[in-house]
């Protein structure tokens, strides 16, 4: 059963296997924080993204690899996204997606594909089933994070769907650790939609009491 699972890493370099333990360990580490709505998700979400985006190139998974340097970008912006308050009052708290976002998210998402899809023709790199997935998964995770960063519920849906679909493509990789890690960020993902909606209904709730006290 060992072999069956973990028998490709005989061949891999050390320092390979090593940062890949490095990128699952910050990598769930930061899936948790933002389980629980903390902001420690961006600065361990940096050193996972950072590790997967060499990694994933070396692995010839470039929209993952492109992806990750997205994270890396969108998780500073997010990071002060989240800091900005007014006296004690969070200017952006979680909230559900308007028409206009759900809009601009589909944007994203078209706009990514066509991307993606052209940088694996230009490299020449549509050679395996894989590859179509990740260019996919590319543009799934691209408007997860953009929804994350602006607090939304609705980037649950996108980790989900995401993370679920990458766990069969990173076995096959023979990235077992990485796949690994795929199983439990669709498990967190799906906690992390109902703590998320825990915390909206509670706000909705507060609010409404206010209004009726004033």
């Amino acid at each position: 059963m060992i072999d069956y699972f973990f028998a490709q890493y005989a061949t891999y370099p050390t320092s390979e296997i090593v940062l890949e333990l490095m990128g699952v360990f910050f990598g769930l580490a930061s899936v948790w924080f933002a389980k629980k709505d903390n902001i420690l998700v961006f600065p361990t979400g940096l050193v996972s993204t950072s590790i997967y985006a060499y990694l994933l190139w070396k692995w010839e998974l470039l929209g993952d690899s492109m992806i990750n340097g997205y994270y890396f970008i969108m998780s500073i912006y997010g990071w002060y996204h989240w800091t900005r308050k007014k006296g004690d009052v969070e200017v952006f708290p979680v909230a559900v997606a308007s028409k206009k976002e759900y809009w601009f998210g589909t944007v994203i998402f078209v706009l990514t594909l066509l991307f993606v899809v052209l940088v694996y023709q230009y490299f020449d790199k549509f050679k395996d089933w894989y590859n179509y997935v990740d260019t996919l998964l590319t543009a799934i995770f691209f408007v997860g994070m953009w929804l994350m960063a602006k607090r939304k519920i609705e980037n649950w849906i996108f980790w989900i769907v995401g993370d679920f679909i990458s766990i069969p493509l990173y076995f096959c990789k023979g990235y077992t650790f990485t796949s690994l890690q795929y199983l439990i960020f669709t498990v967190l993902a799906i906690f992390g939609y109902l703590e998320w909606k825990k915390i909206l209904d509670k706000e909705q709730k507060q609010s409404k009491e206010e209004l009726v006290l004033e």
